[in-house]
């Protein structure tokens, strides 16, 4: 899911060796897409998650397209999500649209309960 830019990723990489990683993911997986029945995390519109030393978390995000109704509102649901866990300083959430989403950003489990395997 890494695409290049002139030797650089398109999307940067997480922060995956930090404890409190699989926390933030378990909490983006509460995340729902209003028109899929698929949790965010799942879909792949969580491009990065970071943890900086200070346990603040920046999350970079995209929606399946730029005129989804919820844009305005999804990154606040994710940031509620995160926010509550224990040893979380504080949470941004950014929305990006470069890359662009697409179907083959889903995890194989999204693919399989949408039908596409």
């Amino acid at each position: 899911m890494q695409d290049q830019t002139e030797g650089q990723p398109l999307i940067k990489p997480s922060t995956t060796d930090h404890p409190l990683y699989p926390q933030i993911v378990e909490a983006c997986r509460t995340v729902y897409d209003p028109e899929i029945p698929v949790n965010i995390f799942d879909l792949g519109l969580v491009y990065t998650i970071e943890i900086g030393q200070e346990n603040e978390v920046e999350i970079t995000m995209t929606l399946t397209a730029p005129g989804c109704p919820v844009a305005g509102e999804m990154p606040g649901w994710v940031a509620n999500a995160v926010e509550p866990l224990p040893g979380v300083k504080q949470v941004d959430v950014t929305m990006t649209f470069d890359p662009p989403w697409g179907m083959e950003m889903m995890s194989d489990e999204a693919r399989l309960e949408l039908g596409f395997m």
